[in-house]
């Protein structure tokens, strides 16, 4: 696998700094509210396991699973659930956790889809946010990196399911993908 990477964007520690600092920081945010974090499956299941460990409030999580990739390098923009909530929104401030925000899409989807709900206050944390590829109007609330337009794996992130397993965010060689 190593071979098929250009270069670490972010390395292991890096990641793990950063993680406890945004726990640190929604721990400080939703201190004394009832917290749901919702994680995006199957990417954000690194970044949410190592967050929901450095936030220090009580907390419940559940999991969505919504696609826009399928087993492409480029999003469709057409969100489509997988994968429903176990547990009602409605009396929880909703945190989603992404692995990355790329061209919004799918992440309007899901925002949309839970305000419908009626949770009492909706936010997005995401480890990666790559604004040049944004396509609709959105934003993270706690962002681990902004990074640039390369394709990147690793650390929950993949390639045709492939390199999640990375301790680190890599730059996958065009090579891989472009085939």
């Amino acid at each position: 696998m190593e071979e098929m990477i250009s270069k670490v964007l972010i390395d292991q520690d890096t990641i793990k700094k950063r993680v406890s600092e945004l726990g640190q920081q929604i721990t400080n945010d939703y201190r004394g509210k009832e917290l749901l974090v919702i994680g995006i499956f199957k990417g954000a299941v690194p970044f949410l396991a190592d967050l929901i460990r450095e936030i220090k409030i009580p907390l419940k999580y559940d999991f969505m699973a919504v696609s826009s990739y399928g087993s492409s390098a480029v999003s469709s923009g057409a969100g489509r659930s997988l994968k429903d909530l176990d547990t009602s929104v409605e009396d929880y401030h909703v945190l989603i956790v992404e692995d990355i925000v790329d061209t919004g899409l799918t992440l309007k989807y899901l925002k949309e889809n839970l305000a419908r709900r009626h949770p009492l206050s909706l936010k997005i944390a995401t480890l990666l946010d790559k604004p040049d590829r944004r396509r609709v109007e959105i934003s993270p609330d706690y962002c681990g990196f902004t990074i640039p337009n390369e394709f990147v794996v690793g650390y929950g992130l993949d390639y045709d399911e492939k390199f999640r397993n990375l301790p680190y965010i890599g730059v996958l060689k065009a090579e891989v993908y472009k085939k």
